[in-house]
């Protein structure tokens, strides 16, 4: 099995908030991460394709088209955005990158099936910070 990556950077604010919590508690649980004005952070989005090449190119995926595809339906959606506010896919959840990053695959997993028919999404890698990062490999 061969696994393709690709990785992409995106810069964006978020505030984490449950709303259903006091204003103490949200500070108790989030700390400055519940900043009432917000916080940014320089995001890594990497997205790894698994499957065997095509005997025709050799690729399991054409990574320009993946790239394409990562920056068009993703990216350029929250790119120097806010997403507790202007990300449609993230109204009225919490922005925690576990949130963010299985909205990602919802959003990724039906268009790389749509960019060859060699391989299939296997897993993302959000990095928030150099050294706070989640992973996902779907349900």
């Amino acid at each position: 099995m061969i696994y393709v990556c690709r990785k992409e950077h995106f810069n964006a604010a978020h505030k984490l908030w449950n709303p259903k919590w006091s204003d103490e508690k949200n500070v108790e649980v989030f700390g400055p991460c519940a900043n009432v004005n917000w916080h940014g952070h320089n995001f890594e989005l990497i997205v790894m394709v698994k499957g065997l090449p095509d005997p025709d190119t050799g690729f399991v995926v054409d990574l320009k088209k993946l790239s394409t595809v990562i920056r068009n339906l993703v990216i350029e959606k929250v790119d120097h955005k806010n997403l507790n506010v202007d990300v449609d896919f993230m109204l009225g959840k919490l922005a925690s990158c576990e949130n963010l990053i299985m909205e990602f695959w919802k959003i990724l997993e039906p268009a790389v099936k749509e960019i060859t028919p060699y391989g299939g999404l296997h897993k993302l890698t959000l990095y928030e910070t150099p050294r706070n990062f989640v992973e996902y490999l779907g349900d």
